[in-house]
């Protein structure tokens, strides 16, 4: 019963891990491109408006699934905290920066101070997709976990795969890049579904143009894992059903080249969810048991290990379903509500123009 339910919440966190990346990584892949597919005032603002009653939002299931994962697993918390210090400094002072950028930008209207809040927007988005992707890598690559518990990790060191590893190395920085292109093309098929004309145009056609490196990313990543982390390579040879997650990925990917050719803005959209989606899932389950593997596998923290006592898991998951059942009502409400194109009709961001 302990393993069970440690396992179970293991696949909780990660399916809101899952779902965080999916709505928030739209918002974050249209800021990281709104200077490439807007070139007026009027177009940024259109792009803005594409996100503005949702990207808040969003970033709610950042907060749940980390509160999650501290009520779940409180040993890989403690753990994760002290050793990623520097670099979740760094990302909540991003989320801030892009905060305020897209409201002051919204409610403030100044020739002097609108391109600012636009690089900021901009930079703070694309620069948030490489963290993520960094941190993902780091987590399946394996940190310097000692038999305390903890660790430390400078930003760098000598960029390889040693004992002495750093936040970014070689293989951390790939899979950032692929996370950054990933996040673009998603986030260039939502602008170009919820916006109309040049830009909905331009963001269609970046998304294509990115999509090609999203392409070679997945067989890239995808063997470079199974190397770096030999608990993936075991997990799919004990495991063969496992195959269904990358295979997810790459209909995915496919789903978005064939609906992008079909002008199915829609489906193409949810083609991506599908291929993020089997990315996740396939590191996900590659790791498994391990929540956050050790250079030194003596010292890895794993479901059984880390996890919270078992009469406390059992009462947190029915208030976990309470409150799953009211965010995700309130989420096809709100989601439903601004279905269709943008408009600037009213001012601000925003509005539809219908279905």
């Amino acid at each position: 019963m302990s393993g069970e339910m440690g396992t179970l919440w293991f696949c909780l966190v990660a399916g809101m891990i899952a779902v965080y990346v999916l709505l928030d990584g739209f918002d974050l892949g249209a800021g990281a491109i709104h200077l490439l597919v807007a070139k007026t005032d009027s177009e940024r603002r259109q792009v803005l408006a594409s996100i503005g009653p949702v990207w808040d939002g969003n970033e709610v299931w950042l907060l749940a699934a980390a509160g999650t994962l501290y009520f779940a697993f409180p040993a890989l918390y403690a753990s994760a905290f002290s050793g990623f210090y520097l670099p979740l400094m760094m990302v909540l002072w991003l989320l801030i920066l892009r905060g305020i950028a897209i409201e002051f930008r919204n409610h403030i209207k100044s020739a002097v101070w609108d391109p600012l809040w636009d690089f900021v927007f901009c930079a703070s988005s694309l620069l948030l997709a490489i963290f993520y992707g960094a941190a993902l890598g780091n987590v399946v690559r394996g940190v310097p976990l000692d038999g305390t518990g903890y660790f430390f990790e400078p930003l760098w060191t000598n960029w390889r795969l040693g004992s002495e590893t750093g936040i970014l190395d070689w293989y951390t920085i790939l899979v950032g890049a692929v996370a950054a292109s990933a996040l673009a093309m998603h986030g260039g098929l939502w602008v170009s579904l919820k916006t109309s004309g040049a830009v909905s145009q331009r963001a269609a056609q970046l998304a294509g143009r990115v999509w090609w490196a999203v392409a070679a990313g997945i067989l890239v990543v995808s063997a470079v894992t199974f190397r770096v982390q030999p608990q993936v390579q075991e997990n799919f040879r004990t495991w063969p059903w496992g195959f269904i997650f990358p295979a997810l990925a790459i209909a995915g990917a496919a789903g978005v080249k064939f609906f992008q050719a079909r002008n199915e803005e829609r489906k193409a959209f949810l083609s991506s969810c599908g291929y993020l989606a089997g990315m996740l899932t396939s590191m996900v389950f590659g790791v498994y048991p391990l929540v956050l593997p050790a250079r030194n596998s003596l010292y890895s923290l794993t479901v059984s290990n880390a996890k919270a006592g078992v009469y406390g898991l059992q009462v947190g998951l029915a208030w976990w379903v309470v409150g799953m059942i009211l965010g995700g009502g309130y989420f096809t409400y709100l989601y439903r509500a601004f279905a269709g194109k943008v408009s600037l009709d009213g001012g601000g961001h925003g509005h539809r123009s219908g279905d």
